[in-house]
């Protein structure tokens, strides 16, 4: 993906360094497939890949994730900062200013989408942070890779988790990463739109099993956002290379739900499943790309089997 003398995004924050205090590991599943509150929690936040790291590595730990998923707990870390501005190394500023151009990209372009349809888009705030963090949600740690806050309206992301992608799920390139902060940004858009609340305050009043069906329906429509974001932003600025599209489809079928669990060493199952299956993530975001078209993806008007 080439955005050379693109602009960098001004909503940022930079926070790396920075002393986050505790974390709380609870809710997965639960709200938009987000890390805090669980169903029934105050606010919700969306991640893209959520629980990748717990099917991968809670069996090694004497974890069993399918009891986890869905459930609460808490883990505290710690971190200290010595009141020295944050210097990454040179890789890591490289990844930033990538993401404060990818996030720039996504205001042109779903402000030109609000537009069409009569609507004024407020953009997000990205929250740059390492470690753990304090957010509107709660708080929130790095190995639950980038999130969406809909309580404070920013994205979070520790750019640490770049290497994790590509060293523990295989997902690598400029465009995959892009595809992350793209399916973000469209929690963020299923937040300025209604969608994201009244689906939480659904999932409130539901069975797991239930609330689970509705935070798939919630994920596979941030997964076609994503695909409408590379749709325009190939339509008005040609910025993808050869190759890019592969990255992203790689990178869906890689946190499937089925793919994860399968990688766990589980059978499959669908009563688990929160984010959606390799299949149905890869047709969601290639819908978005290929059309560009809202009106085509309202996951909540499909039964379960139509996904």
């Amino acid at each position: 993906m080439d955005l050379s003398g693109r602009r960098e995004s001004t909503n940022v924050q930079d926070r790396r360094g920075q002393s986050g205090g505790g974390s709380i590991l609870g809710g997965l599943g639960g709200l938009g497939g987000g890390m805090f509150g669980g169903k029934g929690g105050k606010a919700g936040c969306g991640s893209i890949i959520i629980i990748a790291l717990l099917f991968i590595f809670g069996p090694k730990l004497g974890i069993d994730p399918l009891q986890v998923v869905g459930q609460m707990g808490t883990t505290t870390t710690e971190q200290t900062s010595d009141g020295q501005p944050y210097q990454g190394s040179p890789e890591e500023e490289e990844l930033a200013s990538f993401t404060k151009k990818v996030l720039a990209s996504t205001e042109d372009v779903w402000t030109r989408k609000f537009q069409e349809i009569g609507r004024q888009y407020e953009v997000p705030e990205l929250v740059l942070y390492t470690g753990s963090i304090q957010t509107g949600c709660g708080q929130g740690t790095a190995s639950t890779g980038p999130f969406y806050c809909s309580a404070d309206q920013k994205v979070y992301i520790d750019l640490s988790f770049y290497k994790e992608m590509k060293s523990s799920l295989g997902a690598e390139g400029d465009f995959a990463w892009a595809y992350v902060i793209a399916h973000e940004v469209g929690h963020h858009v299923q937040y300025l739109l209604g969608t994201l609340g009244k689906a939480h305050q659904q999932m409130a009043q539901l069975s797991q099993t239930e609330a689970n069906r509705i935070s798939v329906q919630i994920e596979l429509q941030a997964d076609f956002y994503a695909g409408v974001w590379g749709h325009d932003e190939q339509r008005l600025f040609g910025s993808l290379e050869k190759g890019d599209l592969e990255e992203a489809l790689n990178t869906a079928i890689v946190i499937g739900d089925d793919h994860l669990q399968k990688r766990a060493g589980y059978n499959p199952d669908e009563r688990q499943f929160t984010h959606g299956t390799s299949a149905q993530r890869q047709r969601w975001f290639r819908r978005g790309f290929d059309t560009g078209d809202l009106n085509q993806g309202n996951t909540f008007a499909k039964k379960s089997s139509e996904l």
